[in-house]
């Protein structure tokens, strides 16, 4: 059972036929029965052959770090090692999410960063310990050719997602510029490893992992450029004193973690719709244990398990996840851990990018008109209309604001995914199964009606005898299936969601007439045609109008047709 990629829950949502498009996926599905294999009409290709060499290594490592460390203990070693973090139960990945700690799981530039780290510090200490090479040899670009042969292996055994691609691509243009003698951190640096990266993928400049990830790089950047993260030395006592016991580098990882969290956040907003009061306490805690113990750690049970060794260090790499698992479900527990956020359009987070590159690119004081910037985009983002009526891509559920300004659902299918993300996007908490998501909905056998905030009725027809009443009485008639009837009221039915997809209906004007007063967004605007959702060819289906009546039949027929039945539908 194959179906086709899932176009936008929501207009301005994120669209998963996008995504695919762009990884050559054109369905997604399942099969039921047993699975058999059969012999391939071609002898595989040589590609193929090591992608399944590769996989084999990489189920291995799964297979023995399984089995020394079970448990969410071996399953997050399993996403740091292999990058497979599909084994981790649902609450302890929610507690690393609410934490702010869920880009541990994902092998990003910080993963390749300590790989990396760790191999040039080692190898270039090592070759130090021999004076005739650390004098006569340029012992610190082996170490650069070294780290950079650990985290081009490091890709290799992670799966060679896109993300680490672009981590590797980041890691690679820094080492090369130590090769090459040149400062390695730098805001070229930074340019360089965008442009080759959207170069080779351009369609990763809408991805949350690029965005997040090239935004915490440049504001670390800015911050060390200009001092803020890198204090000189001072010849004070206290200065002296508070570097030995360690201060000024906790200062610095404070800071550093405040710097990063503060430029990333409008990203996460605006893509996840939460923010983490807390993150940057999960951070402090949990971070130096990653990059300190786990990691290496990590990196010594890969080296040594082919000779049988690994077991220790599988076994002391537990240990450190355990104390990763204690702190995010610690700081998931503390109140208001969550902060649930309404989504935005893309103009404040444009608008908080433009106040982030002021900040970290101008050097004169007209940097802080940056500062400006962004507080007037999150001015913006927290004044964001939210929809008063939502229909799905299909018009099977349908959501409708309230008086108490919360959605109630007016009609849901039995699959509420795109509730779910309704909800999120509306920064609304309360769980599919919340009782109160009914408020204010009534329903018969042959439809529903909800209230909006003005008063006005919004339907929901589930037979074709609703229509007759409905769409003389609502302000909205809302239907998974042809309307048969000419509708005073705003429709939405088949002809009008097959074409414009997922609808949000805005209240504009409460006085007027039962037809007007509604502002309509659509997943698919008419006119846009994709490569991964492409114009709607029945010119019969594109052009009718939510807004144009249609001829009256002279006997309304009630038996369904064919498609109406149809599965799924």
């Amino acid at each position: 059972h194959l179906s086709p990629p899932l176009p936008p829950l929501r207009p301005g949502g994120y669209d998963f036929a996008r995504d695919m498009y762009f990884q050559r996926i054109g369905a997604s599905g399942y099969v039921l029965g047993r699975i058999k294999a059969a012999t391939p009409p071609a002898a595989p290709d040589l590609w193929l052959n090591y992608a399944v060499v590769i996989d084999n290594i990489r189920e291995g490592l799964n297979r023995r770090i399984h089995t020394l460390l079970p448990g969410d203990r071996g399953s997050i070693a399993s996403a740091l090692i292999t990058g497979k973090r599909n084994a981790i139960s649902q609450p302890v990945k929610d507690a690393f999410y609410i934490s702010s700690l869920a880009h541990v799981l994902a092998i990003s530039g910080f993963h390749m960063a300590v790989v990396a780290g760790i191999v040039f510090f080692c190898v270039r200490a090592s070759l130090a310990l021999v004076p005739s090479l650390a004098m006569a040899r340029p012992i610190k670009k082996w170490a650069a050719m070294a780290a950079l042969a650990a985290a081009g292996f490091y890709l290799l055994m992670s799966g060679s997602s896109v993300s680490t691609q672009r981590s590797f691509i980041m890691i690679a243009i820094v080492l090369i510029g130590v090769i090459a003698d040149r400062q390695a951190v730098t805001f070229r640096t930074i340019s360089i490893a965008a442009f080759v990266v959207l170069m080779i993928a351009p369609q990763s400049v809408l991805h949350p992992s690029f965005q997040m990830s090239f935004s915490a790089t440049l504001a670390l950047i800015a911050g060390f450029q200009y001092g803020l993260l890198s204090p000189g030395q001072s010849d004070h006592a206290l200065a002296q004193r508070a570097a030995l016991w360690g201060l000024r580098e906790i200062v610095g990882l404070i800071l550093a973690s405040v710097v990063a969290g503060l430029a990333t956040e409008p990203y996460a907003a605006y893509h996840f719709h939460r923010v983490a009061p807390y993150g940057v306490i999960a951070n402090l805690l949990a971070m130096p244990v990653v990059s300190a113990v786990v990691m290496p750690l990590g990196l010594l049970g890969v080296l040594t398990m082919p000779f049988g060794l690994d077991a220790v260090f599988w076994r002391l790499m537990g240990l450190g996840i355990d104390w990763m698992i204690v702190v995010v479900q610690w700081v998931a527990g503390l109140p208001g851990s969550v902060g649930h956020l309404a989504a935005f359009g893309p103009g404040p987070l444009l608008l908080s990018t433009l106040g982030l590159l002021l900040l970290c690119l101008l050097r004169s004081p007209l940097r802080w008109t940056g500062a400006a910037v962004a507080v007037a985009a999150v001015a913006l983002a927290l004044n964001i209309p939210r929809p008063d009526v939502l229909i799905a891509t299909d018009g099977q559920s349908a959501a409708v604001r309230g008086a108490d300004g919360r959605l109630s659902i007016l009609h849901a299918s039995r699959d509420t995914f795109a509730i779910k993300d309704w909800l999120a996007a509306d920064g609304d908490g309360r769980d599919i199964k919340d009782k109160n998501l009914s408020q204010g909905v009534r329903c018969d056998d042959i439809g529903c009606t909800a209230l909006l905030a003005d008063g006005r009725i919004v339907a929901y027809a589930l037979s074709p005898e609703a229509f007759s009443e409905d769409c003389t009485r609502a302000a909205v008639e809302i239907s998974s299936h042809d309307s048969p009837l000419a509708c005073e009221a705003l429709l939405i039915d088949r002809a009008a969601w097959r074409v414009q997809g997922a609808t949000a209906l805005y209240a504009t004007n409460p006085g007027l007439g039962t037809k007007q007063g509604f502002r309509t967004e659509v997943a698919h605007p008419p006119g846009t045609d994709r490569p991964w959702a492409r114009a709607v060819d029945d010119k019969r289906m594109a052009t009718k109008s939510t807004t144009v009546k249609r001829p009256v039949a002279p006997s309304p027929d009630a038996t369904p047709k064919i498609d109406d039945v149809e599965e799924g539908d």
